[in-house]
């Protein structure tokens, strides 16, 4: 796997040197925008509308915007000599409970991988955080931006998450759950039947049952057409549009969360 970052976690008095890359890889389908008339590739072009002329990748810094069309410039050596440990370093600054984290802080998912001499404490570190049921709060700098991140052992490694800091999660404004609690009268009958479906359908969590049926049906019409066969879309299913009030939902929602219970069973067996 490539290496995206290299540096040391920081534990107490001891230094793991470390390498960062990625656990995680979106498998999206590519498109190239065409011209429509020719069915040529289209290049999207960088312009500077004072100059009146493309600008080459060359030609471009960054620049923050504190005010309208007034810029403070930034160059590559003002992000590099910015004085943070965390652009070398993942200092760890607390261990909490997995379970504490709330997902919405969740960014995306890197493996750590020891570096020549560091295998011995990254082990201590990992076998330590196993038995004491903790995970490592951290933070880290990855491409010039700096990340809260948790360290955790997952399988036979170390698994680093980056996430967001408290001021970008946004707070919740609809819908607002305690003026509904006051309008909206639940009975416990409903209630007991919307616990019924989820334990009809609560099960062993194994992500490989789950695929992106999405992309194999787009895949699906990209074989299609390359073959030259004609596209077949099936029709729709028309919904009932019948009228049924929350309970009688709750009621065919149970049996139908039986029998999909049922079958799953019968699933496995078979397997």
């Amino acid at each position: 796997m490539r290496t995206i970052w290299k540096g040391a976690i920081s534990f107490g008095l001891i230094n793991i040197p470390i390498r960062l890359s990625a656990a995680t890889s979106k498998n999206n389908i590519s498109f190239r925008l065409l011209h429509e008339k020719c069915k040529n590739p289209v290049n999207l072009q960088r312009y500077c509308q004072v100059c009146d002329r493309e600008v080459g990748p060359d030609e471009l810094v960054k620049g923050y915007e504190y005010e309208k069309n007034s810029f403070v410039i930034l160059r590559e050596e003002d992000f590099d000599n910015i004085p943070v440990k965390s652009t070398k370093t993942i200092d760890i600054i607390d261990f909490v409970k997995l379970e504490e984290i709330d997902p919405i802080y969740y960014i995306k998912t890197y493996y750590l991988s020891p570096i020549e001499g560091g295998e011995k404490p990254y082990l201590l570190l990992k076998k330590a955080m196993e038995k004491t049921g903790r995970v490592a709060i951290s933070k880290i700098t990855i491409r010039n931006k700096e990340s809260l991140a948790v360290i955790r052992a997952m399988d036979k490694t170390l698994a680093l998450e980056t996430m967001y800091f408290a001021d970008e999660i946004r707070a919740v404004e609809e819908p607002n759950l305690p003026v509904l609690e006051e309008k909206i009268q639940i009975s416990a009958r409903e209630e007991e039947l919307a616990i019924e479906i989820i334990r009809n359908l609560t099960a062993e969590f194994r992500p490989e049952k789950y695929t992106d049926d999405y992309r194999e049906e787009l895949m699906k019409i990209i074989r299609e057409r390359i073959e030259g066969e004609e596209v077949e879309i099936p029709e729709m299913i028309p919904t009932d549009n019948k009228v049924l009030d929350l309970m009688e939902r709750l009621r065919a929602s149970v049996e139908a969360s039986e029998k999909k219970a049922r079958a799953a069973r019968e699933k496995e067996k078979i397997g």
